[in-house]
This record gives C-alpha cells, structure tokens and sequence, in this order.
C-alpha cells in the first residue's frame, strides 16, 4: 500500500476521503484504491440512489472504465447509440451526428445506459478494494482544513419518508485531502469559500423514464424534436429503457407537469400508452450552465456536480466527472508518493476548466437550438439548418476533440510548454502474442507511458530522463507496424510530425519529439513541470 508520508502532513486515518458516493465519487474511490490509497467515501443516503438520471457516455468515459476494470461487466447493461438525429416541427433533418464508428478512445462513440445498473456495479468494484472503505448512512456536516490534514465531522442517519433523520451518533475522520464529489449543493464547496460562474442559461425540463413492453419499440431511436410547440427529446435509456423529455412551457409550474396523468398526456401525443410502456419514474429537473470559479483550496478538491453543471444535449455532465477523477487520480498519487510538489494540484483547475468550459458551451450552443419556443425564430433556425444539411460540400457534423487547459505548463516560459500537450491520444486494438487487444490492456494502466514509433522509447532516453521516468512507474510501448495492426498510431503520429509521445496517465499527451534530444528534453520538462515552486504557477486554484 503506497502510504509514504510526504513532508509536513500529519498522521491521518485516510490519504483521501470523498464526499458523495455517485458515480463520479465512487469512481474516485476506485482508482486511488486501485493506486493503494486508504480511501474513505461518505455518502448521507444508505443506500444508492435507485432512480435513472445520467443516460450517456461516450469514448472517452468506456476507456475510463477499463482503467477501473469494469469494461466487460458493462457490456450486459448498455448499448451504443449509432446516431443522434435533430428534426423540426416536420419531421425534416435538421442535424445528424453519425455514432457509428469507434471513437479515438477505442470504444463506441456513444454508449447508453441507466445509471443504477452503472452505479450497482461502479459499488461491488468500490467495495472488492480491501484499502477502500465506503460510510453510507454517513452525512458529513463540517470540512475543516487544519494545514496538515483535513477533519470531517459526520453524523449517522437514515430516510424516514422523504426527510433523512440524524441518529444521534457521530465520528470525526481525518484525512490528508478530501475531494467533494457532493453535488450542485456541495458542502465541500462551501467550505472552500469560492465562487460559482452561471452563464444565466436555465431551462425546466420534465423527465420520464418508460421501459417498454415490447424491447423493439421505438429502439435505436436517439432524437431531439425541435419543435417550438414543445421542444421533445426521446433517446434510449439502456437496454430495454426509453427516455422522454419534454421542455415547460410558460406558466406550467413543477407541481402540475409532476402529475402522473400529465406525463401520461405528453406520451400519448407520441402515441405511447400504458399498454405499450411501464412509467419507471418522472420528474422535473433544472438544466443550468455554471461553474465555480475554484476547483481546489488548500487540501479540498472539487469534482462533478459540485465543481460544475450543464445541460444534457451534449451528454458530457457525468462523462465531465469522470475526467475530473481521473485526473485528480494521478495527481495526487504523485503528490501522496511524494513525486511531485503540492502545488500540482493548483494545476488542475485551470486544466480540468479550460476543458470543461467547452463541454459547456457545446451544451449550451445545442440548448440554443433546442430550446426555442418561438414559431417565427423556429422558422428562421430551420432555414439555416436544413440549407446547411443539403449542402453536399459540408462536412459531417463532428464536434471538435477539446484540448486541456494550460494546467501543469501554466507559468512556463513562452515555448516552453511541449509541443502537442493537452490533446487526447487515441488508443487503438492491437496484436499482442497473437491476442487482439486494447493497447492499454497490455500495460501497466495509471501511469505515465512513453510511446515510439519504430523504435524502442528507453533508448532514446539519457540515463536522468530514464530513471526518472521510472521512478514515476512510467511504462514504454515500441509502436510496431505488427503492434499497430490498424495504423491508428502510425497516423497519429504523421499528424502531428513526431517520432515520440509522452502521455498522462488520464490519456492526454504531455508532450511529443522528433529526435531522442527532444525526447530527453520532455523528461526534463515533465521533471522541471512537476516540482515547480507554486508562485510560478501563478493564481490557478
């Protein structure tokens, strides 16, 4: 167990603690318990949250969840999504987003799914890790940074109807840094004091949930129906489930869409009755754009909802979590082994925002297309679009791949930040003793990896920039024409005019080279990079 005390921190019960045990919360747990962190995740509710909310996750996210080593399991309970259709009023094709091809990440594009069935799974993981230990029941009512350590005080409790009753017991913990991963109404974020950003985008929305009779209904169907009488949205739910959206109209009220004869009204204007679906669950949910303005303050750190919030048309809210655990991950195993100065974790602010920031605005931008009630306004978007999707000389609608922001290079020297940082390499099925496999299920996954084309990375190295990587636990992959069955690193690397790439343990590339000098030179700069004194960073919290 990698518990080494890094200088200055007190003696704690637990490396980590998390607050909230979502998806995102019980995904942080699995991979620093995967690391060999004593983790603790507390939870106020003692039993997961049996009700479907996040529906999608894309590439990125599955590669995610191989890292957790759950890749197989999902299989049983998802299904990827081939197509994203945007129609108006008519029935006319105003967008399509072709899902039909793996993404750079190795995995379908679009996957879809139910959150419990995720969730259930995402808790057995949780709970296999002997170092991991999860508090359900457990509401944690003060987070105070002591410098050295962080203290949570938390009560016992349980659900009596809708309100969560305290028992009378309560603990204190300590910990050595705690992530909130507690929600919109995050507690962890309060304590830290910052701010929250709100584009003032805010939009009420009904939900439902249906699973239907017959599993062929309406199945492959993944639509936003943009019509101005009632912008609709219908996309699959996991298998067997289908998912209805309906936006409110001016002067309908939560209480009154609520009502189950409503909902019921809404499904037959799409020809759905109680003969053709279950009602699983609805309700009325908020979509909004905003952030806070700091994602990290002393020895608290932000994820999820409690660091961010976005509307659902890009399908990046859970998926924008997921990145920020897997990034924290590896930085503070570094921090925790003591590879790396504190002042990494400023870094991730600044990293995970710029990133995250264009998931929003993506969001937003589809919202805006959606999202109109106006019949004259409608017209006028139809027009832009259908002339759009007529034209034979567009390219396909494909939203672009976000970089990272300027995270652990901010602070550099112009130029000095490494060529190709920050953008996401592709992981492809490679040959492997005659297997067919993902490349990043032959190596040792959580660490740093240098790659090379044609050539074996270590000899490229000086014996500084060797071991240094070493004492990092990086691994080093030859990318072979035999290796690389399907040329996918081998046209990666003619993209972006190198021979080597050094890439993060959360997929993004720290840097590339063309000759073993510059090779020698991202050691150096990753080295130079990770002990940065915190002034030279400048205010990223």
């Amino acid at each position: 167990m990698l518990t080494a005390m890094a200088g200055g921190d007190a003696e704690s019960d637990f490396d980590v603690a998390v607050v909230g045990y979502g998806p995102v919360g019980q995904m942080a747990a699995i991979l620093l318990g995967r690391l060999g962190y004593r983790v603790v995740a507390l939870e106020r509710w003692p039993n997961l949250y049996p009700r479907p909310r996040a529906v999608h996750y894309d590439d990125e996210v599955a590669r995610i969840f191989q890292r957790a080593g759950i890749a197989e399991q999902l299989e049983t309970i998802t299904e990827p999504a081939t197509e994203y259709r945007w129609e108006n009023a008519n029935g006319q094709t105003l967008m399509l987003l072709d899902r039909s091809k793996p993404g750079p990440s190795g995995w379908p594009a679009a996957t879809m799914f139910t959150q419990p069935q995720l969730e259930r799974l995402l808790d057995e993981t949780t709970k296999a890790i002997p170092c991991v230990e999860v508090l359900q029941g457990w509401e944690v009512t003060d987070v105070t940074d002591r410098g050295e350590q962080i203290l949570l005080s938390a009560r016992h409790g349980a659900p009596e109807g809708e309100q969560w009753v305290p028992s009378g017991e309560a603990r204190d913990i300590t910990a050595r840094y705690v992530i909130g991963c507690d929600g919109s109404n995050s507690l962890v974020r309060e304590r830290m004091g910052t701010a929250v950003e709100d584009l003032g985008f805010a939009f009420d929305w009904l939900i439902a949930d249906t699973i239907p009779h017959d599993p062929a209904l309406l199945a492959g169907v993944n639509l936003q129906r943009c019509d101005p009488a009632r912008p609709t949205t219908l996309v699959s739910g996991g298998p067997g489930r289908r998912r209805w959206e309906w936006m409110l109209l001016p002067g309908e009220t939560r209480k009154q869409v609520e009502d189950t004869e409503f909902v019921w009204s809404m499904l037959g204007e799409s020809g759905i009755g109680p003969d053709d679906v279950e009602l699983e669950r609805h309700t009325v949910y908020t979509f909004r754009a905003c952030w806070a303005a700091r994602w990290r303050v002393g020895r608290m750190l932000l994820a999820g909802d409690a660091a961010h919030q976005m509307p659902p048309f890009a399908g990046q809210g859970m998926c924008s979590g997921m990145r920020d655990v897997i990034t924290l991950a590896w930085q503070l195993d570094l921090v925790l082994r003591g590879l790396a100065d504190s002042s990494l974790l400023d870094a991730y602010t600044s990293e995970r925002r710029g990133h995250l920031q264009h998931a929003i605005a993506m969001s937003v931008e589809l919202g805006k297309v959606i999202c109109i009630s106006d019949e004259a306004e409608a017209a006028a978007r139809d027009e832009i679009l259908l002339a759009a999707a007529a034209d034979p000389t567009m390219p396909p609608i494909e939203p672009p791949a976000p970089n990272l922001g300027p995270g652990i290079h901010e602070g550099a020297e112009a130029g000095d930040a490494p060529a190709g940082a920050g953008r996401l390499f592709p992981q492809a099925r490679v040959r492997v003793d005659g297997g067919d496999l993902l490349l990043e299920d032959t190596i040792d996954a959580g660490r740093f990896v240098l790659y090379a084309l044609d050539t074996d990375p270590e000899r490229l190295l000086d014996a500084l920039g060797g071991d240094y990587l070493r004492r990092l636990g990086a691994s080093f992959v030859t990318v072979t024409e035999r290796l690389d069955r399907e040329g996918i690193y081998r046209a990666w690397f003619e993209q972006h005019g190198c021979r080597a790439a050094l890439v993060r343990p959360d997929f993004y590339v720290f840097g590339t080279a063309v000759t073993a000098e510059e090779t020698c030179e991202l050691a150096r700069h990753l080295e130079a990079a990770l002990s940065r004194d915190p002034s030279d960073r400048g205010d990223t919290q």
